[in-house]
């Protein structure tokens, strides 16, 4: 049986479907519906208050997105990911971010690389905080920042759409504060190189964090799961 505390909370503004599309993303994100667990439409309007209509317009958007796929009875569950589709995600995830950064150091605007500073500043005070939560959403924010400062909309909206992709690949991976500081440290390299508009170290800082602090997360979860069965 699916719950949703506050469901019926959603601001006027928003379209219905909009509603359902925004609480079943953000409750897979988050984890409240888990992996392979089948979402019904029905037990969605009962608890949002409406139609069923809406309701599949959302779940459809969230199957095109991916979180969603068809399970073995034709029904609609979050999605799983095997050990070859997560490498997946991260070999894409790498591509993106390279070109973003050639981008960057290119054309970023300096008031930009500005930008990008406040934000490490407020991931140090997260970090400092142990507020976990807060530097996600920031360390997501500063790469996709990166790619809008290039210019590059088409490598931002699909950078929009793996970091769903990653955030439930982390789901059940623990983060301590010194995790948390060298990431920040990482992605200072990388703003430092973006000033200096040198892409070889950017590149080469960018790979440094995706394949330490970051990807180290996908390693420890492996090793944590043991063998595949």
């Amino acid at each position: 049986m699916i719950t949703m505390p506050g469901a019926t909370d959603g601001g006027v503004s928003q379209s219905r479907s909009q509603r359902a599309y925004d609480y079943v993303r953000s409750g897979i994100l988050r984890g409240d519906f888990e992996t392979g667990v089948a979402i019904s439409d029905v037990e969605l309007a009962n608890a949002l208050s409406m139609s069923k209509t809406p309701i599949r317009q959302a779940l459809r958007l969230l199957e095109q997105e991916g979180l969603l796929e068809r399970g073995a009875r034709r029904q609609l569950v979050v999605r799983g990911f095997s050990p070859e589709y997560r490498q997946e995600v991260l070999d894409v995830r790498e591509a993106l971010e390279r070109i973003a950064i050639r981008g960057a150091c290119r054309v970023m605007p300096i008031d930009e690389i500005d930008y990008l500073r406040v934000g490490l500043l407020r991931q140090r005070r997260a970090a400092e905080a142990g507020d976990e939560g807060a530097f996600i959403d920031l360390d997501e924010e500063f790469h996709l920042m990166i790619a809008r400062g290039a210019g590059l909309q088409l490598v931002y909206k699909l950078l929009s759409q793996l970091r769903g992709f990653v955030r439930i690949m982390r789901l059940g991976t623990v983060r301590d504060r010194g995790h948390l500081l060298r990431v920040l440290e990482e992605h200072e390299a990388i703003v430092d190189a973006l000033e200096r508009r040198d892409e070889e170290a950017a590149l080469a800082a960018l790979s440094h964090h995706l394949h330490t602090a970051d990807y180290a997360l996908e390693a420890s979860r492996k090793a944590a799961s043991g063998p595949a069965a």
